[in-house]
């Protein structure tokens, strides 16, 4: 619009000029409250225009009110303007973006060696079609011993072996056991079901032994489950922990007052083929105890054992976590020492 009044229409040209000579955000800002802010110079040419006569008045009023409706409005334009070519920017920065770029200071994590060893059994065990369960720390003497098996005469209830607590007939569970007794109790019979998780005995810390060290157990109950299926899928697991097919085991018998047969059960060494330190120089290593489920424990969990039987396996995880990593204190994997942590 061409504005009659002459200082109108100079501030208008400088006004346009300058908003299209603007380089950012923050000069286009300037530019507004030098014209058409509080005290900028339209304000000053309206506070003049009261003094103006009437004539001057009815001119100049509409125009100058026309132009501060423009210049707002060319303002909004302009800052929309770089708004827009800003958003371009990044975008077209983040396209190229290298999530590989080193930044140096930056403090990287890891996985514990445990919580590696934990993923992986869980993927292996659901992969065969095992539940995974979880249950209490703090268990009732009843289910951690005797739906087990395990009568009030037995060695492992005495205080060397089990923390007793205050609280009537409660026990820190001495194995993940327990966990199956619930989930055997929950689910009722077929079930494949498996745990993971810490236990708890009173025994004296060394390199090899500690207070508290992590399980993992696995059991099947259906119609003819046999000895077959229980080495079969103990030589499975094994192999798939430590990649390697040619792993193989061999079993001895043993007496586990919640298996009958009970056996311990070795695995050949993953390390060597003609013996080394980790073996003992024997070929093989001892993992843990197995067998089929006791008729006992099967009425104790409401399953009738003329119609179903059942296979249990229980290893040592922090032991598969020492072998796998080739850890050699167990005292490490709870030291906190971000040396050792460094390694994984």
């Amino acid at each position: 619009m061409e504005y009659t009044h002459p200082r109108l229409q100079a501030i208008a040209q400088d006004y346009y000029q300058q908003l299209s000579a603007a380089q950012n955000r923050n000069d286009v800002e300037n530019i507004r409250i030098s014209f058409i802010g509080r005290n900028g110079a339209i304000n000053t040419l309206m506070v003049e225009l009261k003094k103006a006569s009437l004539e001057e008045k009815r001119t100049l009023g509409p125009e100058l009110n026309d132009f501060k409706k423009q210049a707002q409005a060319a303002f909004e334009k302009k800052v929309t303007e770089f708004e827009t070519a800003e958003r371009t920017r990044q975008e077209a920065r983040s396209d190229f973006f290298d999530v590989t770029a080193y930044r140096p200071g930056i403090h990287r994590g890891s996985l514990h060696p445990q919580t590696r060893l934990c993923e992986k059994l869980e993927n292996i065990l659901t992969s065969m079609g095992f539940e995974l369960l979880d249950g209490p720390e703090a268990e009732t003497e009843e289910i951690n011993f005797s739906a087990l098996n395990i009568p009030h005469d037995h060695p492992a209830r005495d205080m060397q072996d089990t923390f007793w607590l205050t609280l009537p007939e409660r026990v820190m569970r001495t194995h993940t056991s327990a966990v199956q007794v619930r989930g055997i109790r929950s689910h009722g019979a077929p079930c494949a079901l498996a745990s993971i998780g810490r236990c708890y005995r009173s025994e004296a810390t060394d390199a090899s032994h500690d207070f508290i060290f992590s399980q993992f157990e696995a059991l099947l109950i259906d119609k003819k489950v046999s000895l077959s299926h229980l080495i079969a899928t103990i030589r499975a697991i094994l192999q798939a922990v430590f990649e390697k097919e040619n792993l193989d085991i061999r079993v001895r018998p043993s007496y586990f007052p919640f298996v009958e047969p009970g056996l311990e059960v070795d695995m050949s060494c993953p390390f060597c083929t003609a013996g080394c330190s980790v073996c003992k120089k024997s070929r093989w290593i001892e993992m843990g105890g197995a067998g089929l489920i006791h008729p006992n424990v099967l009425r104790a969990c409401n399953i009738d054992p003329r119609e179903f039987s059942g296979f249990a396996l229980g290893f040592g995880l922090t032991r598969l976590v020492m072998l796998s990593y080739g850890i050699p204190d167990i005292r490490l994997l709870h030291s906190g020492k971000i040396e050792f942590l460094k390694q994984f």
